[in-house]
């Protein structure tokens, strides 16, 4: 059974504030999804981890007929996604888990943005891969969004990312938090991601971003 990262009470509501400070271009990249998979034909798109629904809001503003569904198994943080989304039709907003989704329906498009590196690598990341591979059509896009590196790449990478900060975040609160993303997080070298996703039936990833420890790469469902 993997254990799932939940997202509740403050974690939830400063959502959106948190990852604007601490992933730096994170508006760029969000801004630029839509038209990263603009080319997809089948518009039938899933998100999984949607959180608040940041990148749900993106492809609801883009000039395509996008049908977007959203999983996540934060009540707290689905609750705020609805909220935000309750204009528009062609959304669904689930409660749950990928392997909750059934089968039958495949996906033509699926992000994966920040969930990763929640899930150690001991069969649970490759599961939650082969779980979204299994409801995707074949040569369908993944967009993946995560913190990645080896120990070494990690502490270059945070030095980085710290100068690279808000100057008026709090600073007890930002050594914890550097300290937690090296320590207590499950992030694997940008290698082994690429093996993962290959054994979940994906092609090898194109990384296309990186901003720090955060990096970016787009595949496809063999």
């Amino acid at each position: 059974m993997s254990k799932v990262e939940i997202f509740e009470k403050e974690r939830a509501s400063n959502y959106n504030q948190f990852v604007e400070d601490w992933i730096p271009n994170y508006s760029y990249f969000m801004e630029k999804l839509p038209k990263l998979l603009s080319d997809t034909d089948n518009k039938d798109l899933l998100v999984v981890g949607c959180g608040t629904g940041n990148e749900i809001v993106q492809f609801a503003k883009a000039d395509q007929d996008w049908k977007i569904t959203g999983v996540d198994p934060s009540p707290e943080m689905i609750n705020q996604a609805k909220e935000r989304l309750a204009k528009h039709e062609n959304i669904k907003l689930i409660e749950g888990l990928v392997s909750d989704l059934s089968q039958d329906r495949k996906y033509g498009a699926v992000t994966l943005l920040l969930v990763l590196h929640f899930l150690e690598d001991n069969g649970q990341k490759l599961d939650l891969l082969r779980q979204i591979a299994q409801r995707l059509k074949t040569e369908a896009p993944l967009v993946m969004l995560d913190i990645t590196g080896d120990q070494k790449q990690m502490k270059t990478n945070l030095k980085v990312l710290k100068q690279l900060l808000p100057n008026n975040l709090d600073k007890d609160l930002l050594q914890n938090r550097l300290q937690r993303i090296e320590n207590d997080l499950h992030y694997v070298p940008e290698e082994r991601l690429m093996e993962l996703c290959q054994e979940a039936s994906f092609e090898r990833p194109i990384r296309f971003f990186q901003t720090s420890i955060y990096m970016g790469w787009i595949t496809w469902k063999k």
